[in-house]
């Protein structure tokens, strides 16, 4: 997503809605990411299944994202699958 937002207000607002992200039925990681070109930032998730994303994304939560980082830009979403991971 491109945001309009200084990179300390993005922090902040993050941490700030942290508590409600942890919460989250089925997430089992978020990993916040600067993206290289002005004002790009994302989130890489990490679900349990397929339904918990679907769920996420007809959430308020998921809903208010745009708003909360004043997103300028719509995000380039992409859904994979994991073949494996390196580490335990």
């Amino acid at each position: 997503m491109k945001s309009k937002l200084p990179e300390e207000d993005i922090l902040d607002r993050a941490n700030e809605r942290k508590p409600e992200f942890e919460a989250i039925p089925g997430l089992l990681q978020k990993y916040y990411v600067k993206m290289a070109g002005e004002g790009n930032y994302g989130g890489i998730y990490v679900w349990d299944n397929k339904e918990s994303l679907i769920a996420f994304k007809a959430s308020d939560l998921a809903k208010s994202i745009p708003q909360a980082y004043k997103v300028v830009e719509a995000p380039n979403v992409e859904i994979m699958d994991i073949l494996f991971q390196l580490r335990n």
